[in-house]
């Protein structure tokens, strides 16, 4: 259902001429239906009728037409390197050839059939809005124009906080805890909605977000803040108003990380963690979430590269587990969407079996997407003679692709798989959303500790500002860094602020550096970033506090910092380190809007983790 507030709405634009080709060739729709000679035939209606979606009956009636060879690569989602599908940069080819043996994107298509493309800085596809739309539309070229050729899912790990990959100019939104702590689902539907008809007007269709996880785990590496909370209740309706968000502006919202990543010490990437809830437990904690994103419609759910005895005791990780996949989630749950994998390149996937095995694995146990395996070429091959042998029926694929069709023709890619560049300018990174997602940051910021009124500074009586702290680098693509980006936003609010980064790890000197210049400041600011009990951090704190000027932490990642800050007497949560929520958190700090934040998840005490120093629900406000 379209979402009814105001906004971008890519679904009402016109359509009736879009660009084809990354050198913006104008192509009709009719043309565009064209390029594919066999989906042309397998979708020969009446012109009056090209404007509706394929039906059932002939999705099928296009895999029937596929080769085991296409159907095989309709399965996989594959990376590749370069701004272009047709004429990367040298180093980007080189990459190709390296780890794909191939040099672009038009040629992985052409040998693999692959049924979607993942975008990635690191791989050079995100550099800005028109050279993202263009290459979504080569890439789109690319498969319409192979024989019985098929639109692309075209996808990107948008969760915003912490994991972006398309940087401004475009919107950029507060991550998942700080949407947590606004405590809003219309905001959550909001940041899907906006977000989502920019990512569609780029030609990106399918967002690995929301994180539907459920962190009860101050010490989880991997999820932490990209979670809404360690309520289940409240991250299940965070969860369900983004996934409607996203997929009102047709694009498909991705659930993860089935059945729940939220209680691990240990990375997925680089090790193989091990969940030890009950049954029990999972059903009240980590499934919650997921019925709500199957109830609200959800197009894909994502696998987790976890150990989940109580679910399985086999052994096998849940991204290989017919118990699982298969047994809970499409039998127990009623989930009959498509299923991907996390990547198969990281290490919790690849410790019990080698990288031939474990795509073959995937399908058996229900998987339908492939997700970035580390070598395209074995991956492939181990599929394709998996059904040749008989350990794979050709049937069982047919149940993926059908899936898969499913959602490319719900998500209107077989009537318009190409963006226009006018789209982008008129859609992407907008005065209206960018204003709203500051309006949205403001209501995420969480005052927890407020001594003797520190908060808000007052630019009459403190007018000299020092800011100092961690400067990690930006991780969305934003300006940063942080003290800076806090130091210009409190000189916009008529303070005069100077920046001095001291990092995540300040030696001796840097701290004596902070000190000294605190001296000729009215206030300090702090940033903080995953204090411990003997992290330098923490006595950066404690050194500018006893200088007797007032000091204000904030906590730019985790919001556990202020159980390591006793001597503190003014500490906020930002929950990320991107512009959107440090400009948010100045305007609290200098007294702009008041602080609305709640905390989303518990804060233990540093010298006893089991009592709660802060609840959830907590937060302070002037």
């Amino acid at each position: 259902m379209p979402d009814s507030s105001t906004g971008s709405d890519t679904s009402k634009r016109d359509t009736g001429n879009t660009a084809g080709g990354e050198g913006g060739t104008r192509l009709s729709r009719r043309t565009v239906l064209a390029a594919g000679a066999g989906l042309t035939a397998a979708l020969t209606v009446p012109t009056t009728a090209r404007a509706a979606a394929p039906d059932e009956r002939r999705l099928k009636a296009l895999i029937s037409g596929m080769s085991l060879e296409e159907k095989v690569g309709q399965l996989f989602v594959m990376r590749v390197y370069g701004a272009s599908a047709t004429a990367p940069d040298q180093a980007d080819i080189d990459a190709n050839l390296g780890e794909l043996g191939v040099r672009t994107a038009a040629e992985l298509i052409a040998k693999y059939r692959v049924g979607g493309i993942i975008y990635f800085t690191w791989a050079h596809n995100t550099r800005d809005p028109h050279q993202i739309a263009d290459l979504s539309n080569g890439i789109q070229r690319a498969s319409l124009e192979q024989s019985r050729g098929l639109p692309m899912l075209i996808a990107t790990d948008q969760e915003h906080g912490a994991v972006c990959r398309v940087g401004q100019p475009a919107t950029l939104f507060p991550g998942a805890m700080a949407i947590g702590a606004g405590g809003s689902a219309a905001d959550a539907r909001t940041l899907g909605r906006i977000s989502g008809a920019e990512l569609r007007a780029l030609g990106i269709n399918q967002d690995y977000s929301p994180d539907a996880d459920v962190n009860v785990n101050p010490a989880n590496p991997v999820i932490g803040v990209r979670s809404f909370g360690a309520d289940p209740a409240a991250v299940a309706e965070l969860v369900a108003a983004e996934v409607k968000g996203y997929q009102s502006s047709r694009v498909a919202a991705t659930a993860k990380h089935f059945p729940g990543h939220g209680d691990t010490a240990v990375d997925s990437h680089y090790g193989f963690p091990v969940i030890t809830h009950s049954r029990e437990l999972w059903e009240k904690l980590d499934a919650v979430p997921f019925r709500s994103a199957i109830a609200a419609g959800i197009d894909s759910i994502m696998t987790a590269h976890i150990q989940f005895p109580a679910l399985d005791d086999s052994g096998d990780p849940a991204t290989l587990s017919e118990p699982i996949l298969t047994g809970i989630l499409r039998g127990e749950l009623g989930y009959d969407g498509v299923v991907i994998t996390d990547s198969l390149g990281m290490e919790g996937v690849r410790t019990k079996y080698g990288d031939d095995r474990v795509p073959v694995l995937a399908l058996k146990a229900g998987v339908d997407q492939l997700l970035n395996p580390p070598s395209i070429d074995t991956a492939w091959h181990a599929v394709l003679k998996a059904v040749q042998d008989g350990e794979l029926t050709e049937a069982r694929l047919d149940e993926s692709i059908l899936r898969i069709l499913r959602m490319k023709s719900r998500l209107g890619l077989f009537r318009e798989p190409y963006v226009d560049r006018a789209g982008v300018d008129r859609v992407v990174g907008t005065r209206s959303h960018l204003a709203t997602a500051d309006r949205i940051a403001e209501r995420t910021t969480t005052l927890l500790v407020n001594e003797d009124a520190t908060l808000p500074l007052d630019r009459r009586r403190q007018p000299r500002l020092l800011v100092v702290g961690a400067d990690p680098a930006s991780p969305s693509g934003t300006t940063g860094p942080p003290t800076g980006v806090l130091a210009a936003a409190l000189t916009e609010s008529g303070f005069t602020a100077t920046a001095l980064p001291t990092g995540t790890s300040p030696s001796a000197a840097t701290v004596d550096k902070a000190v000294a210049a605190a001296r000729d400041a009215d206030a300090v600011v702090v940033a903080t970033y995953n204090v411990t009990a003997g992290s330098s951090q923490r006595t950066l704190v404690e050194r500018l506090s006893a200088t007797g000027k007032p000091v204000v932490a904030l906590a730019v990642r985790n919001p556990y910092d202020v159980a390591q800050l006793p001597s503190v007497r003014a500490c906020l949560a930002s929950y990320c380190w991107t512009d959107v929520e440090l400009r948010a958190a100045a305007r609290v700090i200098a007294g702009r809007v008041s602080p609305r934040g709640r905390l989303p998840v518990p804060v233990q005490r540093a010298d006893d983790p089991t009592r709660i120093l802060y609840p959830i629900g907590y937060g302070l406000t002037y």
